[in-house]
Order: C-alpha cells, then structure tokens, then sequence
C-alpha cells in the first residue's frame, strides 16, 4: 500500500469521513490495542518509555523529554498527537517525522493483519483510527529500536490506546475541563481517568495546579506505589526573566540544592512549567543510569521545536499560530496577550471543532481583539462559520466571516497595521492548514495589498 493509500485508508477510521465497507469501528477499551500488540509482538515491551498525560502541556512536555534523550545521545522515538500538517508528524524518530515509505510499510503490515483477524473473528470490528496509529508508532518504534520513546497521551488515559505500556516514569501535566463527554463533567472524574497511567512502582511527575486533580493522582500513586514528584513542592524557579515572550529561569531542587538554567524556546510563561516537569522526568532518568545530564536537560529544553504553540513569524505585522482550543488555553493565551500586546491591536483568525466550548474561549479571547475574522477548518469536524457566527459574533467588538481559512488570513493581513499583531487560534488543524502559507509569506514579506494575493 503507498503512503497516499494509508493515508485515505486512516481517515475513514476517524469521525471525519464514513468508515469503509469492513470498518466498523469500536471504542470504549483496551482490547483491540492489545490483540494487535500480541499479533505484532508486543513491541510496546521492546523499549523504555515516557508515558505523558494532561488535558494542556503535555504535547510540549513529551517534546521537550524526547530532546533532553536525544541531546543526551540515544536514538529517541515520539509519538504525539493530533498533527499540523501531515500525519506522519504524529510518529518521528530522533527528532524527525518518519518518512513516507516508513509509514506506508508499516500501515501494510497492520493492515494485513488486522484484515486476518477480522476474518478470523478475533476482531469483532476494526480499530480505530488512534489505535491503528498507535500499534504504528509501536511497530516502528521496536523495528528501529529505539533507545527510549516518549508517548503522549491521545485523550484522557484509561481506555486511551497508549496505556498499555509500562514506563520508567508517568508524566501529568495540567488538568483542566476538555473532552468532558467522554472523560467526565467535574474536575475529579477527568483527572481519574488521566491518572490512570500510574502503574506500580513507576515514578510519576505532577505538574498539576488544581488541588483537588493532584489530591486525586497522589490517592491512585499511593494505592499503586508510585513515588511521586510535584514540582510545586520539589522544586522552585529563581530569577524569572520574560524575553520578549520567552520565559527564562534557574530551576532548583529543593532538597539536594542542584540548580539548572531553563530556557524553554518555546513562548509563554506556562512553558516554564512544561520545562520544569521535562526537568524532573529527566532527573529521575538520569538517577537511574541513563546517560542523561544537567548539560543534556538544559540544551534539550532549549532545543525543543513545537509548531503552532505561539509559535511567531515576520515582523510588521507580527503573525502568531497557536493551538489553543479549551478553556485553560483560552487564559493561558489572554494572559500572554494582556502581558505583551497590551497596547496594540490583536487581529484574532478564529476557527474550532464542534466539539469544543467555543463560547467560553470566545468569551475569554474575543473582546480582547480588536477584530475577530472567523473561519472554518478543513475537517470534517469544524463548525461552520454561520454557527460560530451565531453563537459568538456578539462578542467580539468587530467581526468578520471569511469561510476559507487562507482567505480569512489574508483578509487579516489587508486589515492589519505594521504595529499590528495577528493571531491564528482556535484549533491545531486551523493553525496547520494555514503554517505553509504563513512561512510563504515572512519568507518573502510583501505588501499588505499583495499579501492577499497569495495563493492559499
């Protein structure tokens, strides 16, 4: 099968599109993941692994993990999820997306099989997009055999497909509401089902705010025997520094006194935090023998590339894509906002999925711009521009719809002023259809009037 192939063949598995003629698809267990495991197997046993979870920074934190190993010279794997631009970004080895022959080769292994075992009856339907993705990510990750591989959470932990590794250390980051239909409607059911990663014996970093969602990870880590290392109490930060929206700090440990430089390349505040859960899976590593060091931690943090997390372009106007797309998000950006563009004039591109609470981000986001052009992305799954128009025109002191996600940018860019600022927000697909034509245009700055020509 070409990766052209695979690629068609995968989205008919996800909400997207219809599922094809064979694909009935099941959630709601563990059972598919880990028949395909055995049939392949088990390759999630043939490496050591990072487990990371949360409802925000936790694609941020694996990423920046998998650079402190890579700096620290072993051959890494990474698997995240959702992607920007194309999919084979969900599953990279030593920093770079497999290649298309990789990920076809490996789709056609799957696929053989689970096509035997759908004949056979073991299989009562076929799995889901996630899990074939997944069974991926393993199967190549053992084929190449990786030295160590860091795996992001899909969504919550229990039933997610990931969860039927055991790693050296669990990872959970911060707990907010998200996905509430499928993980819960109060703080303490979505972080019982993100807590449920911790596995016997195996060390896991909080990096949890809420009291009440650490209160629930520290009760699951005591009944397994899990030690566990909050950064709020183990740590603290030194001499915070805010570089033009990077944040810098001295990070020490609090009971041995060893201090380490954070400099996350990332933007924003909330990535000091990231830093520091990074900061203390690599201790635990290093503790137990791996060639991890304070030099390897402190260049893998500020090495890590993450697209699309405010992630900036261009000068006059400045362009920022970013994924945000719940609630916390939402504040995490308007603080960002009010702390370095409080003067200026934000153009806010917005476009979300059906499935997120578009009204409370708006809410928090809109009024802050001074003007709102609303799009939708290319999924299936995004609300139209006439329903997001609906439910959110009115918060937003001037408002536009522009359907076409690259005419909703460029309508921006005609708009804008060179002391401007303009913010593609609302959803990782909205900030991936739109990065090519993003990097075109800072790449060869043109003139506003230009600027809408370009082709999208």
């Amino acid at each position: 099968m070409t990766y052209a192939e695979a690629v068609k063949y995968l989205l008919t598995l996800g909400r997207e599109l219809a599922a094809p003629r064979q694909a009935k698809v099941q959630k709601f267990d563990l059972d598919n993941i880990r028949l395909l495991a055995r049939h392949l197997g088990e390759p999630q046993t043939k490496f050591p692994s990072v487990h990371v979870a949360g409802t925000n920074g936790k694609g941020s934190t694996a990423a920046m993990i998998e650079a402190v190993l890579r700096e620290s010279g072993l051959r890494t794997g990474l698997y995240t999820s959702p992607h920007l631009e194309r999919i084979n970004e969900r599953i990279q080895l030593c920093g770079k997306p497999v290649s298309d022959e990789e990920f076809a080769r490996s789709f056609t292994v799957l696929s053989e099989l689970i096509e035997r075992l759908l004949a056979s009856g073991e299989l009562a339907a076929h799995p889901t997009y996630f899990e074939c993705l997944t069974a991926m990510a393993f199967e190549i990750f053992a084929g190449r055999k990786v030295e160590y591989a860091v795996l992001e959470v899909g969504m919550g932990g229990r039933l997610d497909a990931t969860n039927i590794v055991t790693p050296e250390v669990a990872v959970i980051t911060q707990i907010d509401f998200d996905h509430e239909d499928y993980l819960g409607h109060s703080i303490e059911q979505i972080t019982a089902e993100k807590a449920a990663i911790v596995k016997p014996g195996v060390p896991v970093v909080l990096a949890i705010e809420r009291p009440r969602a650490r209160k629930v990870v520290e009760r699951r880590a005591a009944e397994a025997g899990a030690p566990v290392i909050e950064i709020d109490r183990d740590f603290r930060l030194e001499s915070v520094k805010d570089e033009d929206g990077r944040y810098r700090a001295t990070a020490v440990h609090i009971d041995s006194g060893e201090a380490f430089a954070l400099q996350p390349s990332l933007a924003g505040r909330y990535q000091l935090r990231n830093a520091l859960a990074a900061l203390a899976a690599a201790r635990i590593l290093a503790r137990s023998g791996r060639p991890v060091t304070r030099e390897s931690i402190e260049r893998g943090i500020a090495r890590t590339r993450w697209p699309a997390r405010l992630e900036r372009f261009g000068e006059q106007p400045v362009i920022y894509l970013d994924g945000t797309h719940n609630p916390a998000g939402a504040r995490e950006l308007a603080d960002f906002w009010d702390e370095h563009f409080g003067g200026r004039r934000v153009l806010l591109v917005y476009g979300a999925m059906r499935d997120k609470a578009v009204d409370e981000i708006a809410g928090l986001l809109f009024p802050r711009a001074g003007q709102v052009i609303l799009t939708q992305p290319r999924q299936g799954r995004a609300i139209s521009v006439d329903a997001l128009a609906a439910m959110t025109g009115h918060l937003a002191p001037h408002c536009e719809q522009v359907a076409d996600p690259a005419g909703a940018l460029r309508r921006a860019l005609k708009l804008a002023g060179p002391n401007d600022v303009v913010f593609v927000t609302g959803s990782l697909y909205l900030a991936g259809d739109l990065r090519a034509l993003v990097e075109e245009i800072t790449r060869h700055p043109v003139s506003t009037p230009r600027a809408e020509g370009i082709a999208g």
